[in-house]
């Protein structure tokens, strides 16, 4: 178990359906931050932008991006996520990967789909959410439009350690428009506080193919809502933030908000 964790949000810009184009764009990206890191985030559906076009952008499990992954989980020594456009058993997912330096791939399906841009009509929704391990912190991912539903993003097992659904860190990936980026950054710091958890939220830059702007506004928030990332809206930029669970286990200790939740389970 590592004590501290490092943590490389990547914003980037995303050319609008171009899986080529972005890849190579984010290699380069990485390559030229000389900062190592424990995870790597990357923006939902780094690959293509927010697109409906399932048809012709999906992708099957292990193909080409899926692999891209892997190659840059290994040749960086770090775990690789970000949502991608995957193609499963007859249906289209916006599917977020975690890609370890060892080979293994866990995902997450986005659970709420943006009916206002019809996302509902072109990908079928996640049932389950996913919590994984890197070096000892447990880790939930969500997508996007997700950080608008807090009981999906509750910690719900706050109030005993060694239960499976308590997460030291709530990661949401995004393509969340310059238009509504209060509640962005609103929404980010309301979940750190109330999850007692590390919360980081990474979002793209530049205008995809509909002419919708994204201001980016990446940032990484500690379990009390302070704010620890330093991007500047509207800028290409990757930061790497260093996670303290010291901090945060001192914090749930002194503060134990958890025990006094209400119960009660969700059925997705």
């Amino acid at each position: 178990m590592k004590d501290i964790l490092s943590v490389t949000l990547v914003q980037c810009s995303l050319s609008w359906e171009n899986a080529d184009e972005n890849l190579s764009n984010i290699k380069s990206l990485l390559t030229s931050h000389h900062e190592s890191s424990d995870l790597i985030v990357l923006p939902e559906m780094f690959t293509t932008g927010f697109s409906m076009r399932t048809g012709s952008l999906a992708e099957e499990m292990n193909g080409k991006s899926h692999q891209w992954m892997q190659g840059i989980a290994v040749e960086f020594n770090s775990t690789v996520i970000g949502s991608l456009i995957i193609h499963e058993s007859g249906k289209y997912y916006n599917r977020l990967l975690v890609a370890s330096p060892t080979g293994e791939i866990e995902h997450y399906d986005k659970r709420h789909l943006f009916s206002f841009a019809n996302e509902d009509e072109h990908y079928s929704p996640g049932n389950n959410r996913l919590i994984f391990s890197c070096y000892g912190w447990r880790i939930c991912p969500m997508i996007c439009y997700d950080l608008r539903f807090p009981i999906w993003s509750r910690n719900a097992g706050l109030d005993g350690e060694n239960d499976p659904n308590v997460y030291d860190l709530l990661v949401y990936v995004a393509n969340w428009p310059e238009a509504r980026r209060k509640p962005w950054m609103n929404l980010l710091e309301g979940r750190a506080h109330e999850n007692q958890a590390f919360v980081v939220g990474v979002n793209r830059v530049g205008q995809d193919g509909n002419t919708i702007e994204y201001s980016g506004d990446s940032a990484a928030y500690s379990p009390k809502g302070e704010l620890l990332s330093s991007f500047k809206s509207n800028e290409v930029s990757i930061e790497t933030i260093h996670l303290h669970k010291e901090e945060l286990i001192s914090f749930r200790d002194k503060f134990p908000v958890g025990k006094d939740k209400d119960r009660f389970r969700l059925n997705p």
